[in-house]
């Protein structure tokens, strides 16, 4: 397993996008990587947009990202709630300055964008979102999966494939 040992977050609060979330995590677990989610509160279960629960690990207040090997931020309509918390845009501050692979997809640029680390990055969201990922300083690209360095955008559920083998080789490139 090409991820053994490794430790990921994932953010979730309610109304995630149900596959982006769940794709990603079972296949960072079929690789190995222990995955938590952290939500706005701890032990909370959380609702997708299409009925799907996940329940929280821990509160956003906390984690640490000194803790974690790499970051996903699902898409839906959580990312607007998830960009609120103080503590959630330290957490992304942190893992870009520690040159953590942090992975979005959909409607997940918004908490980057929250968090002013987009400026000359280049990315993907939905297309719904990329005047707000335009304006935050970034440069947009219409494809499954962009990768700038260790960040790992992505655009919708159809492009997960793509965004999961993209993000699985920079988590275990890097050292």
């Amino acid at each position: 397993m090409r991820l053994t040992g490794k430790k990921v977050l994932s953010f979730v609060h309610d109304e995630f996008e149900d596959l982006e979330l769940w794709y990603p995590i079972h296949r960072l677990r079929e690789e190995g990587a222990i995955v938590h989610l952290a939500g706005e509160d701890a032990n909370v279960k959380y609702i997708g947009k299409y009925g799907v629960p996940a329940t929280s690990d821990y509160a956003f207040s906390d984690v640490s990202a000194n803790d974690y090997d790499a970051l996903l931020v699902p898409g839906g309509w959580a990312p607007d709630k998830i960009r609120r918390f103080e503590e959630v845009l330290e957490f992304v501050q942190q893992m870009d300055e520690q040159k953590k692979p942090i992975g979005q997809i959909c409607h997940a640029g918004w908490v980057l964008i929250s968090a002013k680390m987009l400026s000359g990055r280049n990315v993907t969201s939905t297309p719904g979102i990329k005047d707000d990922m335009e304006n935050a300083g970034a440069i947009w690209h219409d494809e499954a999966v962009v990768v700038d360095g260790h960040l790992v955008s992505s655009r919708r559920p159809p492009d997960l494939p793509d965004y999961m083998r993209e993000f699985i080789r920079v988590l275990e490139d890097r050292k």
